[in-house]
């Protein structure tokens, strides 16, 4: 076991959650779309709001490093893995309920999964986030958009747990939606719930969308390499696929990391890619760019551990 985490810390846990709620020294590869990424000490996966709760007040006991995960579609785990706690909102905590034209959702709960939800009930607003590979919660996190549409739009209120294990429910106006920004990202506390406010709409109309923003998707993007989604923030004017296939780097690799053949906008990994590989590809997209474009891109790809 890793010395940084206390065995008695581990034991608290395993007091009110399943063995495989908790995992020592588990690879983070096999939990982000990146398919990267080396060990977090201890990986915890909560199953509700008050297994949260208590998992945050252990966390702070025990004075432990905490980073919050969603469904690990957006970052790169950096080679020697995570230090301390991971919390991740996955399978376990990914309910899903409508309620008239109100969808409440658990933070594990897929983008894809709730916009079926969506869809089923002949509710629009939703349909941008068919194709987007996160959760719920990552997608408040982020404010996850595409196609026109972005979290903030149909977030209307948010449950959150913060480190002294209490919950706070944020309004619309309070979760500072922004591009790619969330309130979450400066408060730290742990999103847990989510309720949408969507508009009634003609379910033939809104399968119709999907299936049309779908095709687009399958069609444009290396959906069949692992990724963590676009790998630059949009420049002020521009957009980062156009520049960086403009200045030739399509099919640009660092060891196992490749700028997409198929959309210059993604890195993939296109086999055995390590994060220092993606990094290195990265910093060499940018210097080539602003040197030809004078445009500097930076990265939407979140980077979290250690080198």
């Amino acid at each position: 076991m890793n010395t940084l985490i206390d065995k008695n810390f581990v034991a608290a846990c395993r007091e009110f959650l399943q063995a495989e709620q908790v995992l020592l020294d588990e690879p983070m590869r096999l939990h982000t779309t990146f398919e990267i990424g080396g060990p977090a000490d201890c990986l915890i996966f909560p199953a509700n709001m008050a297994e949260t709760q208590r998992i945050l007040k252990l966390v702070k006991e025990y004075k432990l490093p905490l980073t919050l995960l969603g469904n690990g579609s957006n970052m790169l785990v950096r080679d020697k893995g995570i230090r301390g706690v991971v919390v991740k909102f996955a399978e376990p905590m990914s309910s899903i309920r409508c309620e008239g034209t109100r969808i409440i959702a658990g933070a594990g709960a897929l983008l894809k999964d709730v916009s079926e939800c969506a869809a089923a009930h002949g509710l629009t607003g939703l349909e941008y986030a068919c194709g987007i590979p996160g959760s719920i919660g990552g997608a408040v996190f982020m404010n996850a958009g595409a196609y026109d549409g972005e979290t903030k739009n149909v977030a209307d209120c948010v449950r959150a747990v913060d480190a002294e294990g209490n919950i706070h429910e944020f309004s619309k106006d309070e979760l500072e939606l922004g591009y790619r920004h969330s309130v979450f990202q400066t408060n730290g506390e742990a999103i847990c719930e989510v309720e949408l406010q969507l508009q009634p709409g003609d379910e033939q109309e809104i399968r119709a969308k999907i299936a049309d923003y779908t095709q687009r998707r399958e069609s444009k993007q290396p959906l069949e390499m692992p990724s963590a989604g676009s790998t630059f923030k949009r420049p002020e004017g521009y957009f980062a696929g156009t520049l960086i296939d403009q200045t030739g780097l399509k099919g640009l690799t660092v060891g196992g990391a490749q700028v997409s053949t198929k959309h210059a906008g993604f890195v993939v990994n296109a086999g055995g890619a390590t994060a220092a590989d993606v990094v290195n590809l990265i910093h060499e997209v940018q210097r080539r760019v602003k040197e030809k474009h004078g445009v500097e891109l930076q990265p939407e790809v979140r980077m979290l551990g250690e080198e």
